[in-house]
């Protein structure tokens, strides 16, 4: 599913990403951990191809990214579903508008759209919130939006970046279950965090970052 091969990445001369090599299979839960600056981020952003290596190769479910033309990448980004930190869902927007954007990428009729979005919101738990808008959610809610946003499209893919950050331990583990749960069907979920807690509450393969080096791939918390 995902492969990558002595990656390298630097920002101004910084190195962020040095000499990765690593794979994940299809249907994997994988954690992505390490301290702030580990380069977590920027595996990320690189597996999404938000950005290009400097140097070795990235192969996300068959596509050679840095070899994949422009025109080819939004395509390529309807396969996966990405979950952010600070959410980013549309302010002046309602919930199911949000939901219902991302489905207008594929060119569907708005009724299709509605119905779509209908049904990922109430595997989410949120259809009642379908006119809400996003500043009249909880946190926690959001995130859910959040969530329901990425897994609209079907992905055969879910990176998440620090999803937990910005929620109180409680729904914390309620986002991991529900990301779990998702993995269970045959999605393939990438997380990244650093907190600790989470990884041993949910054990799975966990790859280690420090100073963008790839230290430790295992199950579980570090000892």
């Amino acid at each position: 599913m995902i492969r990558l091969e002595a990656v390298l990445k630097s920002y101004h001369g910084r190195p962020a990403l040095r000499g990765i090599s690593t794979h994940i299979e299809r249907s994997e839960f994988v954690f992505l951990t390490g301290p702030s600056g580990a380069g977590k981020s920027t595996f990320l952003r690189l597996l999404y191809r938000a950005e290009l290596p400097d140097d070795g190769r990235i192969v996300v479910d068959g596509y050679d990214l840095a070899a994949l033309p422009r025109r080819h990448v939004p395509g390529f980004r309807r396969r996966l579903g990405v979950i952010f930190q600070d959410f980013k869902l549309l302010r002046r927007r309602t919930v199911g508008e949000n939901i219902s954007f991302v489905l207008s990428l594929l060119n569907l009729p708005e009724k299709e759209q509605q119905r779509r979005a209908y049904l990922a919101l109430k595997q989410m738990g949120l259809h009642n919130r379908l006119n809400a808008l996003p500043d009249e959610l909880s946190g926690g809610e959001q995130q859910r939006v959040a969530i329901a946003r990425a897994l609209v499209l079907q992905p055969d893919l879910i990176l998440a970046d620090e999803p937990s950050g910005n929620l109180d331990p409680e729904r914390g583990h309620e986002l991991m279950e529900l990301l779990k749960s998702i993995n269970y069907q045959g999605t393939t979920v990438v997380v990244a965090t650093h907190d600790r807690s989470l990884i041993e509450a949910h054990p799975a393969r966990t790859l280690a970052l420090e100073r963008g080096h790839l230290v430790r791939d295992a199950w579980g918390a570090q000892p």
